[in-house]
C-alpha cells in the first residue's frame, strides 16, 4: 500500500504550537473536545456533508453532525433535480430543513451546487435548446436558488466539476450550447443574486498540481482578471489509499491564495479496498491528515469539509465495488484511528486565520 513520506517532517513541525486560545485561554481538552472546539483556534472551519434523510430519522447522526462540525453542506437537496424538479417549479423543503438546523446550531452552510452536469431533471436533458433559451433556463435556476437562500448561505460551489483530469473543459451539455462563457455568467448570476455568499469553483483531482489543477488555475487567474466574483477553489479530496498522497497540496493551494482566492477541502474522504488491515487504515489516516494539514499551512484555506463522517451512509461502496470505509467513524458511529488523527492534527495546529 502507498505511503507517502508528505507529513512527517514538515507538517510535524510547522504545526506545533502552544495549545491556547486566540484570545490567549486554554485551549478545549484535546482527549474530550469535538472537531469544531479543536479547530476554532485555528480560524479554519471544520465541516461534514449531510444527508438529509439520516438527519431526520437516524437520532445518534443528528446529534454527532450538530457536535462535531461547525459547518454543513447538504449531499444532495440542494442539487437541481431537487430543488427544479420541473421547469419553473422549485422546492427547497428539504434544504430549508438543514438551514434551520444549521442554524439552530450555530453552524454555517456550505451551498451545494448551483451548476453541474450530474443529476439534472429530465426536462433539462431530454429535449434541444437554443443557446439563447437554455442560457435564460441556466441563469434562472442560478439567480432564483441563490436568491431564495440570500444571507442564509455562506459559500456557494457555484460551478462543479467542469473538467477533465487532461485539464480539458468536460463535455457538457453546458458547454456544447452555451460554450465556456456560461462559467462566468454563473458566477455573475450567483453573486447578484446573493453578493455576500463566498463563491466557489468545486472539483476532485486538483488537491495537488496536475493538469487539471493547471487548467482551473488558468482559468480561474482569467476570470479574476476579468472583473468575474469567482472568490474561491474547492479541491474536494475524494482519496484512495491504492494511490499515492499529492505531495505538494501546500504548493497548490498557495497559487491560488496568490491570486486572492480562497480555498477548502470541500469533500473529503479516502477510501480503502475491502476488507481494511492495519497499512490500509494507517493510510487512511495518512490521507486525512496530509488534506487538513495543507489547509492548516495556507491562511487562505477556510474549511475542511469530510463527504459523510461515517460509514453507515458513505456514498463509496455504491461507485466503487469492493473498496468503502472511507470516512472518519464506522456503521456503528465509532471513530477510527483517522478521526483520532484529525483530533490531533487541530489540537497541535497554530493559532490561525481571522475566520471568513
Amino acid at each position: 500500500m502507498v505511503l507517502s513520506a508528505l507529513l512527517t517532517g514538515l507538517l510535524s513541525a510547522t504545526l506545533v504550537g502552544p495549545l491556547t486560545t486566540s484570545a490567549g485561554a486554554a485551549a478545549p481538552d484535546p482527549t474530550t473536545a469535538t472537531l469544531r472546539q479543536l479547530a476554532a483556534h485555528t480560524g479554519m472551519r471544520v465541516g461534514t456533508a449531510v444527508d438529509t434523510s439520516a438527519l431526520a430519522n437516524d437520532p445518534q447522526y443528528r446529534a454527532l453532525v450538530a457536535a462535531q462540525f461547525d459547518t454543513v453542506t447538504p449531499e444532495n437537496v440542494m442539487k437541481w433535480e431537487v430543488t427544479e424538479p420541473q421547469q419553473g417549479q422549485y422546492d427547497f423543503s428539504q434544504a430549508d430543513t438543514l438551514v434551520a438546523f444549521a442554524r439552530a446550531h450555530g453552524q454555517k452552510v456550505r451551498g451545494h451546487t448551483l451548476v453541474w452536469h450530474s443529476q439534472l431533471p429530465a426536462w433539462v436533458t431530454s429535449r434541444d435548446w437554443t443557446k439563447a433559451e437554455l442560457r435564460q433556463v441556466l441563469k434562472s435556476h442560478v439567480q432564483t436558488e441563490a436568491a431564495h437562500f440570500r444571507g442564509k448561505i455562506w459559500a456557494w460551489d457555484v460551478v462543479n466539476e467542469a473538467f477533465n483530469d487532461d485539464g480539458t473543459l468536460r463535455d457538457t451539455l453546458w458547454l456544447r450550447v452555451l460554450g465556456p462563457g456560461y462559467i462566468a455568467d454563473a458566477f455573475r448570476w450567483a453573486h447578484q443574486a446573493d453578493p455576500k455568499a463566498i463563491l466557489f469553483y468545486n472539483d476532485y483531482n486538483i488537491e495537488g498540481v496536475n493538469p487539471k489543477s493547471d487548467a482551473v488555475y488558468s482559468l480561474l487567474r482569467q476570470l479574476r482578471h476579468q472583473g468575474v466574483p469567482v472568490q474561491g477553489v474547492g479541491a474536494q479530496g475524494h482519496l484512495d489509499t491504492q494511490f499515492p498522497i499529492p505531495g505538494d497540496i501546500v504548493q497548490n493551494l498557495r497559487r491560488f491564495a496568490a491570486l486572492g482566492l480562497y480555498s477548502a477541502i470541500t469533500e473529503a474522504d479516502v477510501r480503502i479496498p475491502l476488507p481494511v488491515d492495519p497499512t490500509e487504515s494507517a493510510a487512511q489516516s495518512a490521507g486525512y491528515s496530509a488534506m487538513l494539514q495543507g489547509c492548516l499551512l495556507v491562511k487562505r484555506c477556510i474549511s475542511f469539509t469530510v463527504w459523510g463522517f461515517s460509514d453507515k451512509y458513505q456514498w463509496v461502496p455504491g461507485v466503487f465495488p469492493g473498496e468503502g470505509s472511507a470516512a472518519l467513524y464506522d456503521e456503528n458511529f465509532q471513530p477510527k484511528p483517522a478521526y483520532d488523527q484529525v483530533r490531533r492534527d487541530l489540537a497541535l495546529a497554530p493559532r490561525g486565520r481571522a475566520r471568513a
